[in-house]
């Protein structure tokens, strides 16, 4: 059953933050991103993270992106150990720019295995998805507490290595979804979120400027930032959906679709959490 993602359903999701919060207490998040000469997958996730609400963000990439990290993004505590303990976060993202190769598929595991013994929600994104897609025990270690974003380049990995190949993209992605018991973001003009209880959820804002680089990290930080604040992962999934293409519209209505840059969907996010909050008053 497919079901519209409504402005009055994701506002029902927005949770209104406690007057005495405090960084401690809206959560800690952990972003592996980047590898050499690609900081910027970092940059873009991490203050898309911030700018959802979290209140702590820790990012582990590789130590030539500490400086470009530190000064684009001087809010986030940089790290590059490996493996990162996860005991202090309550959320994990992973996959931006991390590179394809044996030392990052280590990494991988080790993440996967962590959060799922400890049930700490994961977003799984970008390379860490094409890793995942050849790991022949990757199903067992996803579970409620993932979320994958994939492309349909993405997918079509996903597709090849862990489901019947004879499988449309949307069957492939509602099998993860139900067999996996996980959440499948599949990206695109509409983009659907496939829930572990069957359900597909649709979102049809969203528009063609957002094909552009760094455009998948930006919703990939937002998610993880909203699963640190202790939204549900499909909860997460769908409200970090819907405030990414809500805020990439009102991008392309102020610059242009052709003008548009990944940073720019983030920097209008105020808008997007705006529209939420209005319409929540009513």
């Amino acid at each position: 059953m497919k079901a519209e993602m409504s402005l009055g359903t994701m506002a029902a999701l927005l949770r209104l933050r406690p007057a005495d919060a405090h960084k401690g207490t809206m959560g800690h998040a952990l972003l592996v991103a980047g590898s050499q000469g690609i900081a910027g997958c970092a940059v873009l996730a991490g203050e898309a993270l911030l700018r959802s609400g979290a209140g702590k963000l820790t990012v582990v990439t590789p130590e030539e992106n500490r400086i470009v990290l530190q000064t684009a993004l001087p809010e986030a505590i940089t790290s590059n150990d490996m493996p990162p303990t996860l005991a202090p976060f309550q959320a994990v993202g992973i996959g931006p720019g991390i590179g394809l190769n044996e030392a990052q598929e280590i990494l991988l595991r080790h993440i996967l295995r962590e959060t799922a013994t400890h049930r700490i929600p994961t977003v799984v994104d970008g390379d860490a998805l094409r890793m995942l897609a050849h790991m022949d025990e990757a199903t067992e270690m996803l579970g409620t507490h993932t979320i994958l974003t994939p492309h349909r380049g993405e997918m079509e990995a996903l597709r090849t290595g862990l489901t019947p190949e004879s499988a449309t993209l949307e069957e492939s992605a509602r099998q993860l979804a139900t067999e996996c018991h996980t959440t499948v973001v599949l990206k695109g003009h509409p983009t659907l979120v496939f829930q572990p209880d069957g359900q597909i959820s649709v979102c049809n804002r969203g528009n063609a400027g957002m094909a552009t680089a760094g455009s998948g990290d930006v919703l990939t930080g937002i998610t993880t930032g909203l699963l640190a604040q202790g939204y549900p992962e499909t909860e997460a999934a769908q409200l970090g959906v819907w405030l990414h293409a809500t805020a990439g519209d009102e991008a392309a209505r102020e610059m242009g679709q052709e003008c548009m840059l990944a940073r720019d969907i983030t920097s209008h996010l105020t808008h997007a959490f705006a529209e939420l909050h209005e319409t929540k008053k009513h």
